[in-house]
Parts: C-alpha cells; structure tokens; sequence
C-alpha cells in the first residue's frame, strides 16, 4: 500500500512522523493509501524550505517567472486528465467533474501567466520640485495554502499561481482525504523548471495547520472549508500578524419567480444541486418557490432527478458518492430529521440502488418540499446531495429569506423580468449573483468570495483581489543630489 508523503525542496519527503491517516476510494470503500500526517517538525521543515527559497525567487526577473508559468500550464492542459483520474480515485466525483475542476484552475494559472501586466506600479515625475515619486508591489514572502477536500486541484490554483507569479513562495496543506492531487502539481512545478523550495506540499491535519497558522515565517494564509474552521484560522493567523483570507461555509439559494421558464430553472436546480454530489460551496441547496411556482417546479425538479445515475465516477455515471462513509451517514441524518420535522421527502435518496460496489458511499439526489427555516436542513450546510425547498408569496419574501441567512457566498434568481432580476443583483447581500445562472463562479479575471460568514477577511480569491493579497505596496520618493535643497531645516516636507 502506498504512503502519500509531503513535498519539500524539490523532492519527496517522507517526514519525521510516523502518524498516518488512510486514503479511500468512496466508490469502492477500499483503503488505497495512507497519507503521512506532518508533526510540528515536518511542517517547520517545509516552511524553512520557502524561507530559504523567498529571496532568489523574489529577485528572479518577470520575464523569467512567466516562462515558468507558461510551462507549468502547457503541461497541465496536456497531463489534465491524469490529473482528473487521480481527483476521481480519491475523491469519488465523475471523472466530467473532475476535468471540469482541472479546467477552472487552469484558468487561473493562464490569468497568472499575466501577471507582469497586474505588478505594474505607478510613476509621477516632478510631483513636488525635483522630487520623482512612484509606488511598486512586492511579494509578502512564504505563504500557506489550506485547501478542501472537495477540489483538491482547483482550489489550491485559486491562489497559488498568483502567489507564485508575485514571487512568493508557497506551503500548500491540502485534505488528508484526497492529497494525492497535490503532489502531483508539485512534480509539474518541478518539471517546468521551479527552483526547489518554491512549492511545497506539507501532508497533515490540525497540528500543520496550526504551525502554518503560528509559525512568524508565514506571512499570509489562504483557506477554504467550514465556516468554524475558517473562522478559526482567520481569528489563529491574523493574531499572529499575518494576512489571511478565509473562505467558509454557504447555503446557496435559488429564487425561482412564477414568470420564469420553469423547464430552465428545473433543469439549473438539478444540476446545481446534485452535481459533485452537491459537495461543491456554490452548490444550490435551497430552491425558493415564489408564488405559484411550486408544485410544478417540484414536479419537473423531481422528472429530471430521477433520471440521475449515481455510481462509480469511473463508469458511465452522473453522480458519484460522497467522500467517507461517515460524512454519507450524516447527510443521511439531516434527511431524516428533516422527515421528522415535518418536511415532506418527495424523493429519497437513502436506499439508492447505485452503479457500484456496494461498500461505496452511497446516496442519491434527495428532494425535500415545504421546508421550513428553523429545520436543520435549512439552517446547516449539508454539503450533500439534498435540494431543500422553500415556498414563500413574494419576491420581498424570497430577499428577505436569503439577507437574513448566516451565509452569503453565492445566490441565483430564475426570471424573465429584467427589473426584477436587476433589483435582486442590487439588494441581494450576497457575494456572487447569478441571473438564469444557478452557479455564478466568475471567470478567473474576477474575484471569487462570499460575504457574510461565507468570508472572513477583506480580500476575496484569484482576479485582481488575488494580486493584491499576495503582494503589498511600497511608495518611493526620489530626489537627486541638487545643492539648492541642501541646509538643514526641521519643518515637516512641504510639496512646493
């Protein structure tokens, strides 16, 4: 059996530790590897390892970075169905999601090839007499990526080709559940020419995460995942003076008004819903039924949900399972109390007959109808595939709803009113908006983030709000040898 090991300086490294933690097919329910789990002294290793490397690659020139990147890039798109199978095998989604997962990060890697353009800075001449002054963003040094198990590739691209272009140097923690992926970039980066120490791969759980988020050497972090870890590693790294963008949980709705094309707006809940087996944070969950839209969007959700086949992302299949059993028994938990509460289950996903083996972590696309906002399935992130919906009368209804919700990473409204879908993108407190567009992830020119709990932190990921995170400004006055400005004087500057 294999065991996944961390990556620093270039190479494999098998740590010091002799915890582990097992890596699982969810399709299969086999243990295919176990993941080395850094301690305090493997994690400090890979952090020495970008300290050593920050200043060459600081001082490396943008023209030689870029070659870099676009070497990284060209073998990416062509090795990237490798990279899809490895996601699959660990991660359980279908190998379409996977290469779709590979392709958005690829984006962002293609934004970063750019990135000479973003770090231009500003100039003035003569802005006070014979004094030039002008303002340059430099990189912040190592930093540290703490990515999720549900896009093991794409998440870590969110942030580090940006930081790397910058001329930082990176410490990627990704999930124990699926790290294979990681190490695999980390073998790209080195076959297009990265010097050794500017990507590192520290396999690990709490204990790395916390020597990430303490150790003084580390001047910025990078997370996804729940909305109580990312609030702990906001409230953890910038108590240590460091610079952290948290992206945490969501509950993403999906206002669908009588006026809309209901054929359209079934099919959109379908697949954002139950797509990754709704274990994606711009997934929607809640489907909001205004006026007398719902019991036909519920029928024509539950005609397009059926015809769903769920098995081995391998095979011929439209969803896989979830990743661990565990995390399959609580989705099913929330289904259940759901039930009880008085929600009315209009398809079941718990007894799924799915096209696999059956220790595999199985369950099918669930629709829950009439749900009600103080049930567990409304208020908590199931992160599965459970469509809840909710009826309400109005559209204020329906705004009320969501800017009342904990949560606002991304929303959606189904409409054919063009007044009504500009009031909704104007007064939704929402981070990402889509209208007739169920999962609004922006193209890799802008900013990916949520408000509310869904972001803790003032800079969202990738765009231009990526640049800005992973490098800081400096202004510079000049003025050359002139003995008219000799002389002592004690005044504050004037500009004349």
């Amino acid at each position: 059996m294999q065991t996944i090991a961390h990556w620093l300086d270039g190479k494999a490294f098998a740590g010091t530790s002799e915890a582990t933690a097992p890596v699982t097919n969810p399709a299969t329910g086999v243990v295919t590897g176990q993941v080395a789990l850094a301690n305090v002294a493997d994690t400090r290793a890979a952090i020495d390892a970008a300290a050593d490397a920050f200043p060459a690659w600081r001082d490396t020139s943008l023209a030689r970075r870029t070659q870099i990147l676009f070497r990284f890039r060209e073998l990416l798109n062509e090795r990237k169905e490798e990279l899809a199978q490895l996601i699959t095998a660990e991660h359980g989604k279908v190998l379409a999601d996977a290469m779709g997962e590979v392709s958005r990060g690829l984006e962002v890697v293609e934004f970063a090839c750019g990135v000479p353009h973003l770090l231009k800075g500003g100039y003035t001449e003569n802005a006070s007499t014979k004094v030039d002054i002008f303002s340059i963003r430099q990189p912040l040094g190592p930093v540290a990526v703490i990515s999720p198990f549900n896009f093991p590739a794409m998440v870590p691209m969110w942030f580090f080709p940006l930081a790397i272009a910058a001329g930082n140097t990176v410490v990627l923690k990704p999930s124990e559940k699926d790290p294979s992926a990681s190490l695999w970039l980390a073998r790209l980066w080195d076959e297009a020419g990265l010097p050794a120490g500017v990507f590192n791969v520290v396999q690990g759980d709490k204990v790395a995460v916390d020597e990430l988020l303490d150790n003084p050497a580390i001047k910025a972090v990078s997370f996804v995942g729940s909305t109580p870890i990312a609030q702990y590693v906001y409230q953890r790294g910038t108590a240590a003076g460091k610079r952290v963008q948290a992206l945490g949980g969501a509950k993403n709705h999906m206002v669908v008004l009588p006026d809309a094309d209901l054929d359209l707006a079934a099919d959109a809940a379908v697949n954002a819903g139950f797509g990754s087996a709704g274990e994606r944070c711009m997934a929607i969950s809640v489907v909001v039924a205004v006026a007398g839209a719902g019991d036909e969007l519920v029928g024509k959700i539950t005609e397009r949900a059926t015809t769903i086949k769920t098995g081995d992302g391998t095979r011929d299949a439209d969803m896989g399972p979830l990743v661990t059993r565990a995390h399959r028994d609580r989705v099913a938990e929330y289904i259940a109390a759901g039930e009880s509460a008085g929600a009315t289950v209009v398809l079941d996903g718990r007894g799924i007959d799915a096209d696999g083996e059956s220790d595999g972590f199985w369950l099918g696309p669930t629709i829950l109808d009439h749900v009600g906002t103080d049930m567990s399935v409304y208020t908590d992130e199931i992160f599965g595939p459970v469509l809840s919906v909710v009826r309400v009368d109005t559209y204020d209804d329906a705004l009320a709803l969501i800017n009342a919700n904990p949560y606002g990473n991304g929303t959606a409204i189904f409409t054919n009113d063009g007044g009504a879908a500009r009031r909704f993108h104007n007064e939704v407190e929402v981070g990402m908006v889509g209208i007739n567009v169920p999962i609004p992830v922006p193209m890799s020119y802008y900013s990916f983030g949520g408000w509310k709990n869904s972001l803790f932190g003032d800079s969202h990921a990738h765009g231009a709000d990526g640049v800005h995170f992973f490098t800081r400004g400096k202004a510079v006055t000049t003025r050359w040898l002139d003995p008219s400005h000799g002389g002592l004087n004690l005044g504050f500057p004037e500009n004349k």
